[in-house]
C-alpha cells in the first residue's frame, strides 16, 4: 500500500510540471550609450569615474551591467540590459537612466573610448569615440 501511494505521488508531481514554465524567457541586449562624461585628460595611477546614460527602449528592459571590452588601449562600451519576453511592457520610454564605473589608468599615451550608439539601417554598429591623454 505504501508503495502504490509512493507512486501516485510521484505520477502527480510529473503531472503538475509545467515544462513551458519551467525557464525565464528572456534574452540579452547591448543598448546604445545616450550619452556619457569623461575627463578631459587622465594621470597615470589615478581612478576616476566615468558616467553613462542610457534609454530602456520599454519597461519590459532591466540594467545587467556594463558591457566592457579592451584591447591595448581601447575601450569599447554599452549598457548590458535583459529583456523579459513574459511580461506585457510599457511602450512609453522610461526616463534616461544613468550609470558609472571606476577606471584606473594603467598606461601611458592615450585611451580611445568607443561608446556603442546603436546599429544603422544595415544592421552595422555605430561608435562614438572619444580619446583622451594620459598627462605625467
Amino acid at each position: 500500500m505504501k508503495k502504490i501511494i509512493a507512486l501516485a505521488l510521484l505520477w502527480a508531481s510529473f503531472l503538475s510540471c509545467s515544462p513551458e514554465n519551467d525557464y525565464p524567457n528572456y534574452n540579452y541586449e547591448v543598448l546604445p550609450v545616450a550619452s556619457y562624461e569623461v575627463p578631459a585628460s587622465f594621470k597615470l595611477g589615478e581612478t576616476y569615474t566615468i558616467t553613462l546614460k542610457y534609454q530602456k527602449p520599454t519597461s519590459c528592459y532591466g540594467y545587467q551591467g556594463i558591457y566592457y571590452d579592451k584591447n591595448l588601449n581601447i575601450r569599447t562600451i554599452g549598457i548590458q540590459a535583459v529583456v523579459d519576453k513574459d511580461q506585457i511592457c510599457n511602450q512609453a520610454l522610461p526616463p534616461l537612466s544613468e550609470v558609472s564605473f571606476q577606471f584606473y589608468v594603467t598606461n601611458t599615451g592615450s585611451y580611445i573610448f568607443k561608446f556603442y550608439k546603436g546599429k544603422d539601417a544595415n544592421g552595422v554598429s555605430q561608435f562614438e569615440e572619444k580619446e583622451i591623454k594620459v598627462e605625467n
